[in-house]
């Protein structure tokens, strides 16, 4: 038990002072100059030091005893009454010590040996003073510490849910757009060489500019105008596709394809099983410090059944995109979806920094 418990005091020893030695004799160095040089204005300088270096070395070895042993050993493991008695005998135990050295080598002068004797009392509450004052800077350490590698955990955590959650968002809405695609070259339509191009200035987008944090607003507008220009083509003059948005953009920056989602399900589960004419409605208000988001579109009275061959079939755009507002944007949003039997709206305000 001795030889285990010798092992892992050597191994804190080792590990503390390899880390950060500079800045402990950095600090024990200032604090023995300080104590000096409030001893030197009654005493001479190198009477000073002599004391000095004395108490400050009394000091480190009770400040290490109990940063090493009585911490770890038993505040650490919340053995808070044994801790506490433990670091009061500990200042019992140091201080004679202190005092029988400074005894030594008062040797000379009966009236300063006198004196240690006097002041034991104030030798012992210093003692304590310091121990005590070492425990709360290592409590305080530990903390800030603590919540710095707790940050940078739920910042990474945050970092890789969003490159999973985006990558999510992307290769769905590539799919539909390719299965647009390959819809009209099998009709062999003289409009797909448009949307070819309009395909290619989204992926521009999504590729080299949506790997940032934020994107500005004004792109991501200009993102959903290519986007409802491919569906325009595909949906044909049977669905009317509105788009209207107010404000001014500016240099205002919001999360890349925070929207997308919303646009896809509209014509995938609306407009993609509607027998008659059809709608989708879109407004995009861009105010001060908020941008305000309505989407609107018809849809069937029954949808057909999302089972496919035991799979469900879609539903990743919606989870993803609350999710990411949780993550970007907690508590500046609000999300408001209504599900009417003929049609289907969601409203998304966003509050920009």
């Amino acid at each position: 038990m001795i030889s285990e418990l010798s092992f892992k005091l050597k191994n804190q020893l080792i590990h503390f002072f390899s880390r950060s030695i500079t800045q402990h004799v950095g600090f024990w160095l200032l604090f023995l100059l300080i104590m000096t040089a409030i001893e030197s204005s009654s005493h001479s300088i190198l009477f000073a030091i002599s004391n000095e270096v004395i108490n400050v070395f009394f000091y480190a070895v009770l400040v290490y005893f109990n940063l090493f042993y009585l911490i770890p050993n038993y505040l650490t493991q919340k053995k808070f009454l044994t801790y506490a008695i433990l670091l009061i005998l500990s200042a019992v135990i140091f201080t004679p010590l202190k005092v029988i050295v400074f005894y030594f080598k008062f040797s000379y002068s009966q009236d300063l040996q006198n004196q240690l004797q006097e002041d034991m009392n104030w030798f012992f509450l210093v003692n304590f003073f310091i121990a005590g004052t070492s425990t709360i800077i290592k409590i305080i350490t530990d903390w800030g510490k603590q919540l710095r590698e707790q940050h940078e955990l739920q910042t990474q955590t945050m970092q890789s849910e969003l490159r999973f959650l985006k990558s999510q968002i992307n290769p769905h809405f590539l799919f539909n757009t390719l299965n647009n695609l390959y819809a009209l070259t099998l009709k062999k339509d003289d409009k797909a060489p448009e949307i070819v191009i309009k395909l290619s200035e989204m992926m521009r987008y999504m590729l080299y500019e949506c790997n940032e944090k934020r994107v500005l607003l004004s792109k991501e507008i200009n993102y959903i105008k290519n986007y409802l220009d491919l569906e325009k083509l595909r949906q044909g003059k049977n669905v009317s596709i509105d788009f209207t948005h107010t404000g001014d953009p500016g240099i205002k920056e919001i999360a890349p394809l925070m929207f997308i989602p919303f646009l896809e399900n509209s014509f995938k589960h609306g407009l993609s099983h509607q027998i008659s004419q059809g709608f989708v409605n879109i407004k995009l208000e861009v105010n001060e410090k908020e941008v305000d988001f309505f989407i609107e579109n018809s849809k069937p009275e029954k949808l057909p059944s999302p089972i496919i061959k035991g799979k469900k079939s879609g539903g990743i755009g919606l989870v993803n995109v609350q999710r990411r507002l949780n993550l970007l944007y907690p508590d500046q949003y609000e999300l408001k979806i209504h599900d009417y039997p003929k049609t289907y709206a969601v409203n998304l305000k966003i509050q920009l920094n």
